[in-house]
């Protein structure tokens, strides 16, 4: 059996905060580099059998957008921190736990442990570049093992590949990886899902939850891109979590769907009704700064941003009545 063993360095993090060094986030140039190379190997059909990241954030996020890039779910994400701060030793412990069967594996983690690993893995010669980076923030090197992971020692691996990002198209084919148009973000970036939440008041009338956008500007319903992994269905159910705080019973088909601009192409966005049964408190509530406010349907429709949902909500109201008026009868 042979194994492939890929490391990727975060991406490009930001310093200008004042975050600590194991929270210090992504910039948005670290996001696309993590992105590219995932395509790169959706392209190259090296989808991994485990990934295994640093919980720093900068990797976390890396790892994310890697993933998804390449159409995968990032749910099934490793996050250990024996690779945060990890010297060589800690790297080869982690690599010796993982199962035989287990035939290629991605680790996100931070120099300088990952171009240790490299060169001590390594039996064939290594150019090192002039400025003396093996490993810039988002590359990759793409290594074969001649053992399994347990037997991990010095000179027991080639290097297939190193990929730096800045080598790569900085647009993302579209639809899919093998799509002739090239857009500025990946492909799944443009299929979003949302949702209209609503639920009866103690007085027994209609009421649509309305939220603010995330700068405050308007009112919005939840709304994201569809994640990778996930149905457009579970993705609105997703948002309608992270941005409203709410849970409930989302409806197996779309009442509508509208189109928007956005990063110079299209986006569509499937909407779905989403009976609300719970509304999480604000310790549990991811994007609690956005606020939220239960309005009449009337209200909804002229206080949204988006023009496109409001035959939406009436249609919804419309819906919502025939089915109570169905329920009642039986």
């Amino acid at each position: 059996m042979s194994y492939e063993l890929i490391l990727l360095r975060h991406g490009k993090s930001d310093w200008d905060n004042n975050e600590t060094d194991f929270n210090r986030p992504v910039t948005d140039r670290g996001k696309r580099g993590a992105q590219r190379i995932g395509v790169w190997l959706a392209k190259n059909g090296l989808k991994p059998d485990m990934v295994i990241s640093s919980p720093a954030e900068r990797a976390r996020l890396t790892a994310q957008k890697m993933m998804k890039a390449m159409g995968e779910t990032d749910h099934y994400i490793i996050y250990d921190k024996r690779v945060y701060e990890a010297t060589l030793n800690d790297i080869l412990a982690v690599l010796n736990s993982i199962s035989v069967y287990t035939k290629r594996v991605i680790l996100v983690g931070h120099n300088p442990g990952l171009e240790q690993l490299l060169i001590y893995l390594c039996n064939n010669n290594i150019a090192i570049p002039a400025n003396g980076k093996l490993l810039p923030t988002a590359t990759l090197a793409h290594l074969s093992l001649a053992c399994e992971w347990k037997k991990i020692k010095k000179n027991t691996a080639e290097l297939l590949k190193i990929q730096r990002p800045k080598d790569l198209p900085k647009t993302f084919p579209y639809p899919s990886f093998d799509g002739n148009e090239q857009r500025i973000r990946p492909s799944y970036y443009y299929q979003q899902s949302s949702v209209i939440p609503y639920h009866y008041n103690n007085n027994g009338e209609l009421e649509i939850l309305l939220i603010l956008s995330s700068k405050k500007k308007h009112y919005v319903i939840p709304k994201g891109i569809k994640e990778p992994g996930l149905t457009p269905r579970e993705s609105a159910e997703k948002e309608a979590q992270e941005e409203a705080g709410v849970i409930g019973n989302v409806a197996l088909h779309p009442i509508g769907i509208y189109h928007y601009k956005k990063w110079e192409a299209t986006c569509s966005v499937n909407v779905y009704p989403m009976e609300v049964t719970l509304m999480l408190d604000e310790e549990h509530w991811e994007e609690k700064h956005r606020t939220r406010e239960w309005v009449k349907p009337d209200v909804a429709s002229i206080k949204l941003f988006q023009d496109a949902l409001k035959p939406m909500i009436l249609d919804l109201v419309t819906s919502v009545n025939e089915q109570s008026k169905s329920t009642i009868k039986s």
